[in-house]
């Protein structure tokens, strides 16, 4: 990598997005920050709207982009996880609201379920508890009126973003978003069929899993950012610091 390229951040966090430019030069980064809606419907609930992500996303992305007189070698994202959002492949247009990972709607629903906690336990890791995506997109598919179809997708936040940045052309996410969605078979390194089976979740509407470090995609010029540069790198956020794969 050219000592004067550069690598850009996506900090996708629960109440804002920053993007941020780090020069390999050692020259001082640049950072754009814009807040999104928080939306609580009801007691306990809390949702999002993607398309307001996805705005703030392009406004930090753009802003910090035409300050950046330098090769763009790689573009990473560390994202809020949990958080899950169904959309139309065909279309790109979301059905409703996400649903937050801090949301306690499918309470009921996991309680229900505490005599399958053994198999949980045992693919995942997890306990069962709506801070997790699993109950969430069962949620959307039962209760949301998401239609479902060979166009259905159902992801994460790093997802969403990752289709828009290319236009639909990766539809990935990788294990540590995955894992914590409740279908991940965290030994296999693959969406549980079991898993998918007792939430009722299409598997063909789950994400490839790619991995954290390496080349996921490109940049497409339709995105409204410049086109062709490559998407490496995926990690979670928490609300306390946040985790980075080589992207280089």
């Amino acid at each position: 990598m050219s000592k004067s390229a550069v690598v850009i951040a996506i900090d996708a966090g629960t109440t804002g997005i920053r993007s941020r430019a780090v020069f390999a030069d050692g020259r001082p980064s640049i950072s754009a920050y814009q807040e999104f809606t928080q939306y609580f419907p009801m007691p306990g609930w809390v949702e999002h709207d993607a398309n307001e992500i996805w705005n703030a996303v392009h406004t930090t992305l753009s802003t910090v982009i035409t300050q950046v007189n330098a090769p763009i070698s790689a573009i990473g994202i560390t994202n809020q996880r949990e958080t899950v959002l169904a959309w139309d492949k065909s279309t790109g247009k979301p059905y409703g609201k996400a649903i937050v990972w801090q949301d306690r709607r499918t309470a009921d629903r996991c309680r229900d379920l505490a005599s399958e906690l053994p198999l949980v336990r045992e693919k995942t890791g997890l306990v069962l508890d709506p801070y997790f995506s699993g109950s969430k997109m069962e949620w959307l598919l039962v209760h949301g009126n998401v239609p479902v179809s060979q166009n259905l997708a159902l992801g994460t936040i790093d997802s969403w973003i990752i289709w828009n940045l290319t236009q639909g052309a990766s539809f990935v996410t990788d294990a540590s978003n995955a894992s914590r969605t409740m279908l991940f078979d965290i030994t296999s390194m693959n969406w549980s069929t079991e898993l998918c089976s007792m939430f009722g979740i299409p598997m063909h509407a789950l994400p490839t899993v790619v991995p954290s470090s390496g080349r996921a995609g490109v940049t497409a010029a339709a995105s409204g950012v410049p086109s062709r540069n490559p998407y490496f790198g995926n990690r979670w956020r928490s609300a306390s610091r946040s985790l980075w794969t080589s992207l280089l």
